[in-house]
């Protein structure tokens, strides 16, 4: 199943069937079916050129987003724990000890915020790393950028093993049911967290849902339909999520 989710990612995303179909259209010209060949070509290129438009990426992005809108710090809960899932930080390579902020390092920031505010007096940082290539896990980077906000070492949890959104439940659920925890506000992009949302719920953890990271903007109305590379990685990104949910289910 893991490879079938894989394959079917890179198939459907915009660069990647766009770069089979072509593929296939160079094969059918070669072939002399011209005809055949031209229209894979232009449905290459029209797949590639309506998930570039921000119109189109902000309306699939939106159907993972709106199922968890932006909420208060003072909305929410006190619970038994904080879980912030990795995919915003990128541990250091090794003979670097600094890791890299990347786009969804607000996951990490709205977990700060949260233990500032009093919402639960532990942090479960989940996430691992190929050790081949990294220093260490994501966790531990995790761990550093949380220092820097103000959050001392002593209330941090690191689940330094997972790879993957289904291994960040099943590995997490597993250290919270040893300390006795079994609420928790997880934090994750909003994007990801319809399908973070499924697999803690399946590791029988209770979850508060505190998205953070919407991407989704009001933009003008002409720039909406001006191709862009954020709206196409945007897309793959959505499209990647739709897919770990059917899978899941």
């Amino acid at each position: 199943m893991y490879i079938l989710s894989k394959f079917a990612i890179a198939l459907i995303s915009p660069l990647g069937a766009s770069l089979f179909l072509g593929a296939v259209a160079v094969l059918l010209a070669l072939c002399k079916w011209r005809r055949f060949s031209a229209l894979l070509g232009a449905l290459a290129l029209g797949w590639l050129w309506i998930w570039s438009l921000p119109v189109a990426s902000d309306r699939l992005r939106a159907t993972l987003e709106g199922q968890f809108p932006p909420v208060t710090i003072s909305a929410l809960p006190v619970v038994d724990a904080i879980v912030v899932l990795g995919g915003g930080v990128t541990p250091p390579s090794m003979g670097s000890d600094m890791p890299n902020l990347e786009g969804g390092a607000d996951r990490v920031w709205f977990g700060a915020r949260l233990f500032h505010a009093g919402k639960a007096p532990l942090v479960v940082l989940s996430g691992g790393s190929d050790p081949d290539y990294s220093a260490f896990s994501e966790a531990e980077s995790m761990a550093l950028f949380m220092g820097a906000l103000g959050v001392e070492r002593d209330v941090l949890l690191l689940e330094s093993a997972s790879r993957n959104t289904s291994q960040n439940a099943v590995f997490t659920a597993a250290l919270l049911a040893e300390r006795g925890v079994n609420q928790i506000l997880l934090v994750t992009s909003a994007l990801h967290m319809p399908r973070a949302v499924a697999r803690f719920e399946e590791a029988g953890v209770t979850v508060i849902p505190a998205p953070t990271d919407h991407e989704v903007l009001h933009r003008p109305g002409w720039r909406r339909w001006l191709p862009d590379t954020d709206a196409l990685d945007g897309s793959a990104r959505a499209m990647k999520e739709w897919v770990g949910v059917w899978v899941g289910r």
